[in-house]
């Protein structure tokens, strides 16, 4: 009987060549450890000298009872500190003040409206002052809103006005007046209906 010969396919011997190839680079590093801990070679307890307290009275270390070789450590009086108080709040803070009173010249509700119609952002629609207008000397502030619309469908717009009569000029209209000139020039009754300040 003669033996049997078997065949081993060339991508075998390939594979098999090229998977040592494979695993080249470098090897991973062992993860780092932390130093051994150090064991005093007497196994004695570490004790303070009393010195190392400066302004502590010197007086000889206590110890524990119960275990001969242990001493206790000495207690550290702290200094206490006094309880701080802080005096209420003297300065009240500034109050917000009261908004303008109704004007009972001018402006009139259609000179604010012949004013502002056509402007830009101003609806092309027929609008009528919700409220107002207040005045403080030739300032002026008042709301209006498109005529047949509820609060909740449109948000009203505000005015603020200068001047009388002929002389009565836009200074501004949306639904944001509290721009520089008003925070900054206006009487505080008209800044306050603006600005909420």
């Amino acid at each position: 009987m003669s033996p049997r010969t078997r065949l081993i396919p060339l991508g075998a011997v390939l594979l098999g060549a090229l998977l040592p190839l494979g695993a080249c680079g470098t090897p991973p590093k062992p993860p780092s450890t932390s130093p051994p801990r150090y064991v005093s070679p007497s196994a004695a307890p570490i004790t303070l000298s009393p010195s190392l307290f400066p302004g502590q009275p010197q007086q000889p270390l206590p110890t524990l009872p119960g275990n001969a070789t242990t001493q206790a450590y000495p207690t550290y009086a702290y200094p206490t500190t006094r309880a701080t108080t802080l005096a209420p709040n003297t300065v009240s803070p500034t109050p917000t003040p009261s908004h303008a009173a109704r004007c009972t010249g001018s402006p009139t509700n259609a000179q604010l409206l012949a004013l502002i119609r056509g402007k830009p952002g101003i609806p092309n629609k027929t609008l009528l002052v919700n409220d107002g207008p207040y005045c403080s000397g030739i300032w002026s502030f008042s709301t209006v809103e498109v005529s047949g619309e509820s609060a909740d469908q449109l948000e009203p717009l505000m005015v603020v006005t200068t001047g009388k009569d002929t002389t009565l000029a836009l200074v501004a209209a949306g639904s944001d007046v509290c721009i520089d000139r008003v925070q900054t020039e206006a009487p505080p009754g008209i800044r306050v209906l603006a600005c909420g300040f």
